[in-house]
C-alpha cells in the first residue's frame, strides 16, 4: 500500500491544466471582486450597517472603516498576480488572507460559494500552480512542463467533494418528495422569456428540478472522471450552471464552476487553451517559454503531504457535524453552514425583541430597522446565532444608554420550506444571559414536522 502511494505520488504529468485552472481562478476571482464593488456592496454590506453579525471564534474580525476599499483593493491585486502567475506563492496567500477576511467580517454576506474560494485559494497555497506559463516561469527562465499528478488531482477531489455533498444534502423528503423549495422559487420565474409562463408554475416541472438537480450532484464528478463521457458532462455543468444563474441571483458562482470544471480535460485540451493565449501575446513580442524545460520538484513535499491530507480529512468529516446536534437540521441550523448544503430550504422570520427591568417588569420593544439593515433583520429573524449575538447587542447597548437589571427577550416565528410559521425561540428565556458556544441550544423551540434524510 505504501509502495503504491509513493509511487502514486512520485507520477509527473502535463502542467498544463493547473496553469489553465490558475488562470481562470484568477480571472474569476479579479471579476467577482471588481464587480462587488462596482455594485456598492462594499459600502452596503460593510460600511453602512451600524453593526455586524460575527462567526463564534472570530469577533475580532470587523470591517476597517474606509480601509475596507484598500483591503478589497489588495485581493483584486492579489488575484490579477494569480492570473498571470507573478510572485505567486505570495499573491495566493495574500488573496487566501484577505479574501478570506473580507468574508468574515459579516455572517449575513455568507454563502457556500464564498467559503468554496476561501479552501480553494487555501489548498492553492501548496500547489506549484505559476509552475508553467507564468510571469514567474518567464522571469527565472524556466518552465516546469511536468508537475506531480497529485497537484492536479487534489483540485479534482475538493470539487468532486463540494458535488458529492451537495448531492448528499437533497437526499431529504423536502427536496425529493415536496420539491420544496423550488416549488416557491421558480414561480416567481414566471418573467423569463419562453420558458417562464408554460413551465415555471407547474407541480411536474418543480419536481423535474429537484430530482435533476440531485443526480447531477452526484453523478457529475464521475462523469466528468471517465473519459468517454467527459465532454457530455462538460456540457451539463454548462447547461446546468448558467439555467441555475438566469434562475437565480447567485453572482458568479455558476462561471467559477463551469472554468474550475476544465482541471477534469486532457492536458492537450489545455494546451490548446494556452496557445490562444500565446496568440494574444504575439504583440507583445515576448518570448514567453525559454528552451530550457524541467520536471517540477518539491522540497518540502513530507510537509505539504501530511497538511493536505488533514485538510481533506476535515472537509470530509466536517460536514456531519449536525448529526451531535438533536433535532431537525433545517430548524436548528446548527451544524448547517460549512458542509456544502446549497439552496435547500426558504425560511422566512418574525422576531421582535423586548427589552425588560428584570426588578421593575418595565420594558419596551426594539425596532429593529433602529440598529440592522433591511437584509441583516431578514437574517437574523430565522437563525438562532444571530439572534443570539443580537440580543447581547442590545442588552449592551441600551446598558450603556444607563438602563438598569437588563433582560433581552424574544417573540420569535418561522416558517421553513411552505409550513405554516411556528413559534421559534422560547419566550420566556433570557438571552442576555445566554452565551455562544458549540453546545446545543436548547432555547430554540421543537419543529412541529419531520424531515427524513441526510
Amino acid at each position: 500500500m505504501l509502495k503504491k502511494l509513493k509511487l502514486y505520488l512520485d507520477t509527473n504529468t502535463n502542467a498544463a491544466p493547473l496553469a489553465v485552472f490558475r488562470i481562470g481562478f484568477g480571472a474569476m476571482m479579479l471579476a467577482s471582486i471588481i464587480r462587488f464593488w462596482s455594485l456598492g456592496w462594499i459600502d452596503k454590506l460593510y460600511l453602512q450597517p451600524k453593526f455586524q453579525f460575527s462567526y463564534y471564534g472570530f469577533q475580532w474580525v470587523k470591517p476597517i472603516g474606509n480601509y475596507t476599499y484598500l483591503l478589497f483593493a489588495l485581493c483584486g491585486l492579489a488575484a490579477l498576480f494569480v492570473l498571470i502567475g507573478f510572485k505567486y506563492r505570495i499573491a495566493i496567500i495574500s488573496f487566501f488572507l484577505s479574501f478570506t477576511y473580507i468574508e468574515l467580517m459579516d455572517k449575513t454576506t455568507y454563502l457556500n460559494h464564498y467559503y468554496f474560494i476561501s479552501v480553494l485559494s487555501f489548498l492553492m497555497c501548496f500547489l506549484p500552480a505559476n509552475a508553467y506559463f507564468s510571469v514567474d516561469a518567464f522571469l527565472k527562465k524556466t518552465h516546469y512542463k511536468q508537475i506531480p499528478k497529485w497537484t492536479i488531482d487534489v483540485i479534482k477531489l475538493l470539487l468532486g467533494t463540494v458535488y458529492i455533498y451537495a448531492g448528499l444534502a437533497k437526499l431529504n423528503s423536502d427536496w425529493l418528495f415536496k420539491a420544496m423549495p423550488l416549488k416557491i422559487w421558480l414561480p416567481s420565474k414566471y418573467d423569463i422569456p419562453i420558458i417562464g409562463e408554460t413551465l415555471m408554475h407547474k407541480d411536474w416541472f418543480h419536481f423535474a428540478m429537484s430530482w435533476s438537480g440531485m443526480l447531477y450532484d452526484l453523478a457529475i464528478p464521475f462523469l466528468l472522471l471517465y473519459k468517454k463521457t467527459r465532454t457530455l458532462a462538460f456540457v451539463l455543468v454548462v447547461i446546468f450552471h448558467v439555467f441555475t444563474r438566469i434562475l437565480f441571483p447567485i453572482g458568479m458562482f455558476p462561471y467559477i464552476m463551469i472554468v474550475s470544471t476544465l482541471i477534469f480535460f486532457d492536458a492537450h485540451v489545455h494546451e490548446k487553451i494556452l496557445n490562444v493565449f500565446r496568440q494574444l501575446l504575439k504583440p507583445l513580442k515576448l518570448k514567453v517559454e525559454q528552451p530550457k524545460t524541467e520536471t517540477y520538484r518539491f522540497s518540502n513535499r513530507k510537509i505539504i503531504i501530511p497538511i493536505l491530507a488533514l485538510f481533506f480529512a476535515v472537509q470530509l468529516v466536517f460536514p456531519w457535524r449536525y448529526v451531535l446536534y438533536p433535532n431537525e437540521l433545517f430548524w436548528t441550523e446548527e451544524g448547517y453552514r460549512f458542509s456544502w448544503r446549497v439552496m435547500l430550504m426558504e425560511k422566512a422570520g418574525y422576531a421582535n425583541f423586548k427589552i425588560v427591568n428584570s426588578e421593575t417588569k418595565d420594558f419596551f420593544y426594539v425596532d429593529n430597522l433602529d440598529f440592522l439593515t433591511p437584509f441583516q433583520e431578514k437574517q437574523m429573524s430565522f437563525q438562532p446565532d444571530f439572534i443570539l449575538e443580537y440580543a447581547h447587542y442590545l442588552g449592551d447597548h441600551f446598558k450603556s444608554q444607563g438602563n438598569q437589571n437588563i433582560q433581552v427577550f424574544v417573540d420569535c416565528f418561522v416558517a421553513l420550506n411552505g409550513r405554516m410559521s411556528q413559534p421559534y425561540i422560547d419566550p420566556n428565556v433570557d438571552l442576555y444571559q445566554e452565551k455562544e458556544s458549540f453546545k446545543h441550544k436548547n432555547w430554540i423551540l421543537p419543529f412541529n414536522d419531520e424531515i427524513k434524510g441526510l
